[in-house]
């Protein structure tokens, strides 16, 4: 495997490529990269949806969610949090901060797209009539909008600094195995710590709201059960959609400054 210098070395060249990439290819990759990040909410949601304890859905979550980001990086499709770290190319003087704003303003909507329309093809193949996992949806969906500013800022931040590790780790790997297990690790600690990303949020917030216009009686349903579904609506969406990005941008861009400030002072 790379060692973390040499990791920094060839990031800073891989960052440079990303932050002078078309517009066309950096927002094709990243419609990819969004369809596989919600793919993983997908399987996460599936496989623990009818599971009582809170602790284990977590724990089956993280288990299946982390092959979406393997898939991002064997793929080489292009995901905004990971992209935080082009701070390093940055640091490097390899890129510039208009590339690297231009990356990740792209990258960003691209993965809202992939990640909205796999939402949307999961409501429209009949997958919420299972009324259970409808209500998971909406449950999900309207607990990330209820969240305080500054509380999903910070678990945005948390998030964010354990996915540039997985991204690092991975590719640091010089084996599919390797590379595999290194992004493997770290995102199933954020899932099972139940911090926020804003790519997989781009998927389970539409979900749930889909989720709740679509099937009918699910919004009444899901009162009956508890769920306060008075923030789950548009507004919610953006007011969570916000301070994670913040915190994932925070995070990210952090965790790729002290990789660089560790490794080049000498």
């Amino acid at each position: 495997m790379l060692s973390p210098a040499e990791f920094v070395g060839v990031y800073a060249q891989a960052g440079a490529k990303k932050a002078g990439n078309s517009a066309g290819r950096l927002f094709l990759a990243a419609v990819l990269a969004g369809f596989f990040i919600a793919s993983g909410a997908v399987a996460a949601s599936t496989a623990s949806y009818g599971l009582d304890n809170t602790s284990a859905a977590r724990v089956v979550s993280g288990l299946l969610f982390p092959f979406g980001l393997i898939m991002v990086i064997i793929t080489g499709a292009e995901l905004f949090t990971g992209n935080c770290m082009i701070t390093i190319s940055l640091l490097e003087k390899k890129a510039s901060l208009v590339g690297m704003v231009r990356n990740l303003v792209i990258v960003y909507l691209g993965n809202l797209v992939g990640a909205v329309l796999l939402a949307a093809a999961i409501a429209y193949s009949g997958a919420f009539s299972n009324g259970a996992l409808a209500l998971y949806a909406i449950r999900t969906a309207a607990n990330k909008c209820s969240l305080p500013f500054g509380r999903a800022v910070v678990l945005g931040i948390l998030c964010n600094i354990l996915v540039c590790a997985g991204v690092m780790c991975s590719l640091c790997g010089k084996s599919l195995p390797g590379r595999a297990i290194g992004a493997f690790v770290p995102v199933s600690f954020f899932v099972i710590g139940g911090f926020e990303h804003c790519v997989a949020n781009m998927y389970y917030i539409p979900a749930g709201l889909l989720a709740a216009r679509t099937v009918p009686n699910m919004v009444s349903w899901a009162q009956e059960t508890g769920v306060n579904v008075s923030a789950l609506n548009l507004a919610g969406f953006f007011s969570n959609m916000i301070p994670v990005t913040i915190g994932n941008i925070i995070g990210g861009c952090g965790f790729g400054a002290l990789i660089w400030a560790t490794q080049r002072q000498t």
